[in-house]
């Protein structure tokens, strides 16, 4: 049976004349844990309130009107922390207002963009204010030696002062002082789709490592930012840090928050694996959908070298997640896909996104199958003659929650030795449903 991007899913037993018998490995859940901090609860709007306050506000009249940039990232408590920040600046007298600060997802339409911001729980009801969703931008200056075209959104440079809410984290795509958070918001998010294009179009010749603090810094002096709101979460994707950031040390305290986000990256904790299984990937989980530093792959090119490590044989994808909204910008990361990811995945918002990225690979599209047990199929008898003991395999939700996981037979070994992690459960044979899918539910809910 086709799907709805006409393309016709392997069957199982298709996969299983060409495969020799497999022995699929038993397997056992493990958890990993970590020693950090978290903001709970009550103190989130303690510090929300705390980092509104570092803004010089002092700056502002009575009645400013306040664009708050908020992205399409999975961010933990966002709707939360959005609505503190409205609250407190209008506890203060000025008018808040949210536009989604998202480059060209949603389909690069604004009422896709909306929608982006209501699946992830920000909408006018829960954060109590006004949401401003354009896709025109205005030309705020031209670099200096490149003359290249800065262009930011028009409703929220028409504003009395612009503060984006962001995570500062590793970026999948590249490595420099400042990676994926408050100046990658104000380039490439608050640019909107046209923004993001020319970003990305130049960024093949001169890096986003190099053309992010220029750009931004340029914007910074050109437009009202008073400063952002600088989010940090910890391996179990919890808040850590929540800062108000002024404008004028946005590079530096953002490259400072950036190295801690580095010491709390969540990572698969092997070097090696034949076989890890992805239960979904999303533009919520990740820019690239898979995160590249947790699965050692670059999907998108731009000459930058990929993670050293982990080095992964077979990467089997089961879904895409909801608050995507089909976009399945870097499924091309996954060596095969079930057929859900295809039933779920909207081709013209993939492209689009991958279009305004310059990395058409990012829209590639791995064989798919019909069934689980035909995925794991095919992986294992791709990955050299292993015995079924002592093959490398880590089943994972997706690369955001890796804090439990279901790995092999063959790891245990590593587990035994590795202080951060234990072995929760028994082995246990894969076991499958009357459609050939795994019937575990998902490891962070075991």
């Amino acid at each position: 049976m086709s799907n709805r991007q006409g393309i016709v899913p392997v069957r199982e037993a298709t996969i299983v004349r060409a495969c020799e018998d497999i022995e699929f490995p038993k397997m056992a859940l493990v958890k990993q844990e970590w020693k950090t901090n978290s903001i709970e609860g009550d103190e989130i709007m303690t510090h929300v309130i705390s980092s509104v306050e570092s803004l010089p506000l002092e700056t502002l009249q009575s009645g400013a009107k306040i664009a708050i940039g908020v992205g399409s990232r999975g961010i933990a408590n966002l709707p939360a922390i959005v609505e503190g920040v409205v609250h407190a600046f209008q506890e203060r007298g000025f008018e808040p207002f949210i536009f989604p600060a998202m480059g060209s997802h949603g389909g690069a339409t604004s009422v896709g963009q909306q929608h982006k911001l209501e699946a992830l729980g920000v909408t006018e009801s829960t954060v109590g204010c006004h949401i401003e969703s354009t896709m025109e931008t205005v030309e705020v200056g031209r670099t200096p030696e490149r003359d290249i075209p800065v262009v930011f959104d028009k409703i929220a440079a028409a504003a009395d002062a612009i503060v984006p809410i962001n995570r500062i984290k590793p970026h999948t795509d590249f490595q420099g002082k400042v990676e994926s958070g408050l100046s990658k918001m104000l380039v490439i998010g608050m640019g909107k789709q046209r923004g993001a294009k020319i970003a990305h179009q130049w960024s093949v010749d001169w890096s986003l490592r190099d053309m992010l603090p220029e750009i931004s810094k340029m914007l910074i002096d050109s437009l009202p930012v008073i400063g952002g709101i600088a989010l940090v979460e910890n391996q179990y994707h919890d808040t850590m840090i929540i800062e108000g950031v002024p404008a004028d040390n946005f590079l530096q305290r953002e490259a400072e928050l950036l190295v801690q986000a580095y010491e709390v990256m969540p990572k698969i904790p092997f070097d090696e694996l034949d076989l890890l299984i992805v239960d979904r990937m999303g533009k919520d989980i990740s820019g690239s959908g898979m995160d590249t530093n947790v699965i050692g792959r670059l999907v998108y090119g731009f000459d930058e070298p990929e993670p050293e490590y982990p080095e992964i044989k077979r990467i089997y994808l089961r879904n895409l997640t909801s608050v995507s909204q089909g976009n399945a910008s870097g499924v091309g990361s996954a060596d095969i896909i079930h057929q859900r990811v295809l039933e779920r995945m909207d081709s013209s918002k993939t492209l689009i996104n991958t279009i305004t990225a310059s990395s058409l690979a990012g829209a590639r599209v791995p064989a798919a199958v019909e069934s689980d047990r035909a995925a794991v199929t095919a992986c294992l008898s791709t990955v050299g003659l292993i015995d079924s003991k002592d093959v490398r395999v880590v089943r994972i939700t997706d690369t955001m929650h890796v804090e439990k996981m279901l790995v092999s037979e063959g790891l245990l070994n590593d587990v035994a030795t590795a202080s951060n992690l234990t072995q929760l459960g028994g082995l246990a044979p894969f076991e499958f449903d009357t459609n050939g899918d795994f019937k575990r539910d998902t490891p962070d809910k075991s």
